[in-house]
């Protein structure tokens, strides 16, 4: 069990062939890497399914491997378009997850210098399109962690500054805590050629691409995202989880997030997320367990406009309509501003 989703595994991986496995949607969430929240979010799960199923379908008319196998409905595989209802469940193929052993206050990366096929790549790719409030390089540019000839730029940018073209950022994955590494340390740590990690980067830049395509047509600005990605038998790369979700991107309308940022804002005015912060920079093994208080709820019709959010989302990205009786997208957004302060 995941955070925000459940796995089946059907047909476990191995070394020399791929497993089979579904994922099973739940309307649960997290942020800031604490794992499930308090609350639940109506019908987030199967937006989630479907949005990904959407984008996955359109990576694999480009020609791009993915582990994508089609969506279950009622026990049965299917193409999104034969759906007869939103789906919670999707097939894909597994690859394996090679624990990382912790030694001290460090992660021990060397088993991906051995082991080469069907395993996940321990790495989250970010793509940037633009710099909103929320994005964590103003924090790292604070702290120090971030420079200026990182993000090829000259001055200190502003929130909500556009990029003139993507950045992409990178991150460890199975860590207990994302943490931004260089791309020197990501290419050692993932046992990667020089090759491997230029081909990590251009289907980043595509997916970001279609992303921003697709979404476009609702009016949502796809302000940044996450990719995630692995290696098949024949140490092909291939996409893997799921993209192009309110969960894995950042969206804005009207200047407004679109995503799960809604929440993210909320819980930063609470004493809870202060409590989380110092634990992180006191360990990124443990932080957990130093925080001692519980996030608070969400209030329920902060929680109900999300809930729109997801669905109304699917429902605009995918071009049919999923979830019906919703109001339209600019009077949920207009009404989140108005919560939010």
């Amino acid at each position: 069990m995941g955070s925000v989703k459940d796995l089946e595994i059907c047909r476990p991986p191995a070394v020399e062939i791929s497993g089979v496995g579904r994922f099973y949607f739940s309307n649960r969430y997290s942020v800031f890497d604490w794992g499930e929240m308090p609350d639940h979010i109506q019908n987030k799960g199967a937006s989630l399914c479907l949005v990904s199923a959407y984008f996955f379908e359109r990576l694999e008319e480009k020609g791009i491997k993915t582990h994508y196998r089609g969506v279950v409905e009622h026990g049965e595989v299917k193409r999104l378009a034969e759906l007869t209802e939103p789906a919670t469940s999707m097939e894909v193929s597994l690859l394996r997850v090679i624990k990382l052993p912790v030694k001290g206050n460090d992660y021990d990366y060397s088993a991906y210098q051995k082991e080469k096929a069907n395993l996940l790549i321990p790495l989250e790719i970010i793509y940037r399109r633009s710099l909103p409030a929320g994005s964590s390089v103003f924090k790292r540019l604070r702290e120090g962690s971030l420079k200026l000839e990182d993000l090829g730029l000259k001055e200190l940018p502003s929130p909500g500054q556009i990029l003139e073209k993507p950045l992409l950022d990178v991150s460890t994955k199975l860590e207990a805590s994302d943490r931004y590494i260089s791309w020197d340390e990501a290419k050692e740590i993932a046992g990667l050629n020089e090759d491997e990690l230029e081909n990590i980067k251009k289907v980043a830049l595509l997916i970001s691409e279609l992303i921003t395509q697709e979404a476009g047509k609702a009016g949502l600005i796809n302000e940044d995202g996450k990719v995630e990605l692995g290696f098949d038998e024949n140490r092909q790369l291939m996409v893997v989880d799921v993209l192009g979700t309110l969960d894995e991107c950042r969206f804005t309308f009207g200047g407004i997030p679109v995503s799960k940022e809604v929440a993210r804002i909320f819980y930063q005015g609470t004493d809870w997320y202060g409590e989380v912060e110092k634990a992180k920079k006191k360990s990124k093994v443990n932080w957990r367990e130093m925080v001692k208080n519980l996030p608070p709820r969400l209030p329920q019709r902060l929680r109900d406009l999300i809930a729109m959010l997801y669905c109304t989302g699917a429902n605009e990205v995918t071009g049919r309509v999923w979830f019906k009786n919703l109001p339209p997208l600019p009077e949920i957004v207009q009404e989140i501003r108005q919560v939010l302060g």
